[in-house]
């Protein structure tokens, strides 16, 4: 029998977890076909998301929308609301009516939402793409999920849900590295091909199999023929939301979430304003750069080979975590889950604060590392702690309440993240700032095309634009809103491990009443 003791982080007894490669040898067929689904979704995702916040505050004049940060925090905001609180609903659909029906409805409206921001440029193109793209992803994520936990057990959880976040993040650094080169071309074809790769999971779709798919029927059968009785989704899922480890749960990782959504909001944009890459090619190339176009691709480089894009630094948080995730998660299976998370949101805290201490593109890559690490410790754990307690019938239901505290934090940071970046450290709106400082009239400044303000201050007064980018640097306390993220998850993780000790208690009682 397998060993069990009582865990603080789930309330139940836990099991002794198999070694790594134990653990990878016993996944089924059916959990890569999963890993390879989501790695398809998530390539098309990341590749239309990362590139968003640039798409939206590109001139027009270069093929983007124009917006400002605040519009495009409105943006986000919406979308952020539709993709985390669907699952909410989707997610005991999915257990009632099937996970493959609903991973193919999610593919169906994904694909239209990709379509409608490359063929409808707009702001409110762009926002209705973005819904149905956010719908989709919401449909999506459920079904997809509660496959993974009734194709493992609680001996290889930890390292399935590490695997899995692998997989997340292959697609993660691939996509927007597509999006890098497509970019050149045009935006809308960033949009097209996103749509074109997620239709590579009707193909996988053809290989799945659901698990335990005669259990549910057999329970729709009875539920049928009126020998159980089941309350309606809504009252179910409030019922199960009265749960206080459900609620702490929630109450906790929304500021995870609102910490850890900042840096793939924000970060690209920050990137673009205030972080020159070209030492980090210089150093690992010499001056001249590289013109290997496979280099180039995989690194994220400018066209000329000469420096990092924001999108090609952002890449190399996926490229971590892909590379070293199921180690880590191996390791990190010794680790109470709630340990293991708080830990990791303490790391991923610790980077933001370097990240805004610092515009040097080394320490940013080591921001970036200890961001990196900190989210492979804390994330995955989460998804591994709601499916361990969630019910067998529910499992779905339970995975849709784990895009709550995304939902709640993510929605606050996506219109507040980009707001206060626009506020205290975007270079555009820093730029019309110093022209009017310097005598332009204010007449003059509104006219100013959005994305074109510090070409226009370049001009206005004669300096280099690296020159200029170091003085308005320093001369603006362009740190103080990553120090703001920073602190909301340091918060988030002295409450992870007070969380960690209740429930431990919790589990402890329980344990010795059934004994």
């Amino acid at each position: 029998m397998a060993k069990t003791q009582a865990n603080h982080s789930t309330g139940v007894q836990d099991v002794k977890q198999l070694g790594i490669w134990a653990s990878i040898a016993s996944l089924s067929y059916v959990f890569w076909i999963c890993g390879g689904m989501e790695m398809i979704e998530r390539l098309a995702f990341y590749g239309a998301r990362q590139v968003s916040g640039l798409y939206a505050t590109d001139s027009q004049a270069n093929g983007g929308l124009g917006v400002t940060e605040t519009d495009l925090g409105t943006i986000f905001l919406v979308w952020a609301i539709v993709q985390t609180w669907v699952p909410v609903a989707t997610g005991g659909i999915s257990d009632r009516f099937g996970y493959k029906e609903t991973i193919f409805a999610s593919t169906v409206f994904k694909i239209m939402g990709y379509l409608l921001m490359a063929l409808y440029p707009t702001y409110w193109g762009f926002m209705a793409g973005a819904v149905t793209l956010a719908f989709g992803t919401g449909i999506f994520k459920p079904g997809i999920q509660a496959t993974i936990v009734k194709s493992t057990d609680r001996t290889n959880s930890s390292m399935a849900w590490g695997i899995f976040y692998q997989t997340v993040n292959i697609g993660g650094w691939i996509g927007p590295l597509i999006a890098v080169r497509l970019q050149i071309l045009a935006w809308d074809q960033v949009f097209f091909a996103c749509a074109l790769i997620i239709c590579v999971n009707f193909l996988l779709l053809l290989t799945y199999k659901e698990p335990d798919k005669q259990s549910r029927l057999a329970h729709r059968a009875k539920v049928k023929s009126g020998e159980i009785t089941e309350k309606s989704l809504w009252k179910e899922s409030l019922i199960e939301l009265k749960n206080p480890i459900l609620l702490w749960y929630i109450v906790l990782f929304s500021g995870f979430w609102f910490m850890l959504m900042f840096f793939w909001d924000v970060a690209p944009l920050y990137f673009r304003d205030w972080v020159d890459t070209a030492p980090l090619v210089v150093s690992w190339f010499g001056d001249g750069g590289t013109q290997n176009e496979t280099i180039i691709f995989l690194l994220g480089m400018s066209e000329d080979g000469k420096s990092i894009t924001p999108i090609g630094m952002i890449s190399y948080n996926s490229l971590l975590i892909m590379t070293i995730c199921f180690i880590v998660a191996g390791l990190s299976a010794k680790i109470k889950a709630t340990n293991s998370m708080a830990i990791g949101t303490f790391l991923a805290s610790a980077a933001l604060i370097i990240m805004g201490m610092f515009n040097i593109a080394w320490i940013i890559v080591i921001g970036i590392f200890i961001f990196s690490i900190g989210e492979i410790l804390s994330s995955p754990k989460c998804y591994e702690f709601i499916g361990n307690i969630a019910p067998m019938q529910k499992k779905a239901m339970y995975l849709g309440f784990t895009q709550l505290p995304i939902g709640i934090g993510w929605a606050a940071e996506s219109f507040v993240g980009p707001y206060l970046y626009g506020q205290w450290a975007s270079k555009e709106q820093i730029s019309r700032k110093v022209l009017f400082e310097n005598g332009m009239a204010q007449n003059d400044i509104i006219a100013i095309p959005g994305g074109e303000a510090f070409d226009r201050l370049v001009e206005f007064s004669a300096q280099s634009a690296d020159r200029l980018t170091t003085q308005l640097y320093l001369s603006h306390n362009i740190g103080q809103v990553w120090y703001l993220m920073a602190v909301v998850g340091i918060i988030s993780a002295f409450g992870m491990l007070i969380y960690g000790k209740w429930t431990y208690k919790i589990a402890s009682i329980s344990v010795e009443e059934k004994s």
